[in-house]
């Protein structure tokens, strides 16, 4: 939740001037650090503190696919694209979770938490086609796709969940 409050920041930071996507981030950003108050409480709760920040690797790996030359649309789509994989696989990550958990409180935490990732994916996803323009979204979408296909077959059969 951290991290994708501090990528909607840092993309705001980068493309001020588009007004309707600074103030969707803005509203992202917020409801990230409101989630993670959310998951802190809980943590406490539990008699658990906040742990160090863990290297994600299936992340750093996805983001080594974003396009660091070209022109600024072109890196805004894959800035937003790379937002949308990982609100996607948050979402189908909470969904599972709030399948599976035997606490139903926490149960419902976690469904709460993958209908807004659905959301967030929906709106990065919204804003890559309107900004795209000479960009072709789509074929960049399944270019995303299948470069993390490559990713998570080279972790092998191991039962991994990024976050």
């Amino acid at each position: 939740e951290q991290k994708a409050a501090s990528n909607a920041i840092s993309t705001i930071v980068r493309y001020p001037e588009l007004t309707d996507l600074v103030e969707a981030l803005t509203e992202i950003a917020q409801e990230e650090m409101k989630h993670f108050g959310m998951v802190l409480e809980r943590i406490k709760e539990r008699g658990f503190t906040l742990g160090y920040e863990r290297k994600d690797d299936y992340v750093a790996d996805l983001a080594k696919f974003i396009k660091r030359g070209g022109s600024r649309e072109e890196q805004l789509v894959d800035r937003l694209l790379f937002a949308a994989m990982i609100e996607a696989r948050s979402c189908e990550r909470f969904r599972m979770l709030s399948e599976k958990i035997e606490d139903a409180a926490l149960a419902e935490f976690y469904r709460e938490l993958m209908i807004s990732e659905a959301g967030h994916y929906t709106t990065f996803i919204g804003f890559a086609r309107k900004y795209g323009g000479n960009v072709n979204v789509d074929e960049r979408w399944q270019q995303f796709l299948d470069h993390e296909a490559e990713v998570i077959q080279n972790y092998g059969k191991k039962e991994t969940m990024h976050g």
